[in-house]
């Protein structure tokens, strides 16, 4: 029977891309209202949004079958749905003054012995918020300065990293590279209140959630500052915390020559609650520190002494050179050339080349994770190590393929040869030599090469400098997705350099589209390879097709399959 012909939905009968069209439409109103600065259009399209009943259904897709962490429960238990549930869910999903708290769950912080607090709320309150942030952030969108790069839809760390390499690459400069403490936990309610100038029913429901408490155990602690990492829109109200620093930099150091205005800012790049300011004089740099501080202070946050410094690209300042950010190091060298004309040529220096690559911190965490998968696996199968291997090394290797890394590729190689042949020695036969023992796990007696492969050739792990090095094409100034030019977003996405080979293969043989729903794909979807035939070994590509991940599941719960 035809949904609309229905008196109530079922989630399995839901024409979703009419759904996600719909939404999609209003949202893009919403940006193009912010744009032009029409705020009682952008407050009527918001309430229209809100309480559509195609943005529900949207918002609990999203938090039941989208989202990474759909299977953590909240503090009522709650970890999944059943299709019943999520139609109740949405039916009876609606914005109010009242929260649940959220639960406190302690992960690692990747290369530190300190725990990161996360507030994970319920599966309801996950879903009030997710809807609330279909109608918030395309406003915001249209508001956000250009060089915020951090939780942004379209927006990634390679994009920030192209920023900066555009900011020094014409003159070495000096940089402050900063990092603001707890940020997360420390942003101050009623300033966040104020700058997001919403409506009532938006601002009561926000200040709801930020007031909601944490329950750590069995007890419950208030909340009286910040916004709880886990949350489905604690992103986006850190990032409308931060709003502003940059505009806040072009005021103070805009300088005016008789009748023109030229500015003289420095240039700014910031990933969430990290930054880096960059400028050829160190007087501008100080006073811009100086700025930012009292900028911060406002917010209710300050900087962290510890990991915040400033430095040089290109010479000695305070005894090191260069600096790291995402994962990266950035740093200058000189170039020099031969001297035309002269008797067996004498070099002098011309300028400066700049090099991005690898941090050494990154590659250290690397080669731990990689200690520890083998240490894991050290009575598994051949195969069962190469399965555990590739995933790390292929995205540790696309993560880095935008930048200067052939050389550290290759040490990377070296490196784990020396990893993998201690792990098969702990393993070989007694009186076995050390060539039977390459033979039996390298390809290099096959005629195959140094490659660690099982015997018969059928598994075999990747290797760092086989990941081709590509330059990444940083997003143009502000656009956003929600400006609807989705031939622009749907080629950006399929030049992303973290997109598996065959991933990016089926995107272009499907036109950018979902093969189920036959919507075009978007940064903030997640992606997933079907199998035609369901035979997972079968990895021809014309038994594979795209498809988004509820459109997937989908598939499997009704048996169809995409042709």
């Amino acid at each position: 029977m035809d949904t609309a012909n229905k008196p109530m939905y079922e989630w399995e009968t839901i024409n979703w891309s009419q759904t996600q069209r719909l939404v999609f439409k209003l949202q893009k109103r919403i940006y193009r209202a912010s744009e032009r600065g029409d705020v009682k259009a952008v407050r009527r399209l918001q309430r229209l949004l809100t309480k559509s009943w195609n943005a529900k259904a949207v918002a609990v897709r999203k938090v039941t079958q989208d989202n990474q962490g759909k299977n953590t429960s909240g503090v009522d238990g709650v970890s999944r749905l059943r299709n019943h549930q999520k139609i109740h869910l949405a039916n009876n999903l609606n914005l109010s003054d009242k929260s649940q708290p959220t639960k406190r769950v302690w992960i690692p912080k990747p290369g530190s012995v300190e725990m990161r607090p996360l507030g994970i709320p319920t599966m309801r309150e996950r879903a009030k918020q997710a809807l609330l942030k279909l109608a918030l952030e395309p406003e915001w969108e249209a508001k956000f300065e250009p060089n915020s790069y951090g939780f942004r839809p379209g927006r990634s760390c390679h994009d920030a990293i192209a920023a900066i390499y555009n900011g020094i690459v014409q003159k070495p400069k000096y940089v402050l590279d900063a990092d603001i403490e707890k940020c997360f936990d420390r942003i101050n309610h009623e300033k966040l209140l104020d700058k997001l100038n919403t409506t009532p029913t938006f601002r009561r429901q926000i200040r709801a959630w930020l007031k909601s408490g944490v329950m750590d155990g069995k007890t419950l602690f208030p909340t009286e500052e910040g916004t709880p990492q886990g949350g489905v829109i604690s992103p986006l109200l850190a990032n409308i915390a931060l709003h502003g620093i940059e505009e806040m930099l072009t005021k103070n150091f805009s300088r005016r020559t008789g009748k023109t205005s030229r500015k003289r800012k420095p240039s700014f790049v910031r990933y969430a609650d990290d930054f880096v300011l960059m400028d050829e004089s160190l007087e501008v740099v100080l006073e811009a520190k100086q700025l930012i501080e009292t900028w911060l202070s406002e917010m209710g946050l300050v900087l962290k002494e510890s990991k915040t410094r400033i430095t040089h690209t290109f010479m000695k300042y305070e005894e090191k050179v260069g600096f790291d950010f995402l994962g990266f190091h950035i740093r200058q060298y000189p170039c020099s050339d031969k001297q035309s004309g002269s008797v067996g040529g004498t070099e002098r220096k011309r300028g400066h080349k700049t090099f991005i690559r690898p941090s050494k911190e990154a590659i250290k965490r690397h080669l731990n994770k990689i200690d520890d998968l083998l240490e894991r696996n050290g009575k598994s199968s051949q195969e069962q190590v190469i399965n555990a291997l590739n995933p790390v090394i292929r995205g540790w290797a696309a993560y880095y393929s935008t930048v200067a890394s052939s050389h550290t590729f290759n040490n990377m190689d070296s490196i784990l040869y020396q990893k993998l042949f201690a792990w098969a020695k702990k393993r070989k036969n007694r009186g076995q030599n050390n060539t039977e023992l390459v033979s039996n796990y390298w390809g290099v007696n096959r005629g195959l090469g140094w490659k660690f492969m099982t015997p018969d050739n059928e598994y075999v792990l990747e290797r760092y400098r086989d990941t081709h090095i590509k330059r990444h094409i940083k997003i143009k100034g502000e656009r956003s997705p929600y400006d609807g030019d989705l031939t622009y977003w749907s080629n950006r996405l399929a030049q992303h350099p973290m997109l598996r080979h065959v991933v990016a293969k089926l995107l272009i043989k499907q036109e950018k589209k979902c093969s189920e729903c036959h919507l075009m794909f978007t940064s903030e979807d997640i992606m997933e390879v079907h199998h035609i035939d369901q035979n997972r070994g079968n990895n021809k590509l014309n038994n594979l097709t795209l498809v988004h991940r509820h459109c997937h599941d989908t598939i499997h719960a009704q048996g169809t399959y995409a042709s």
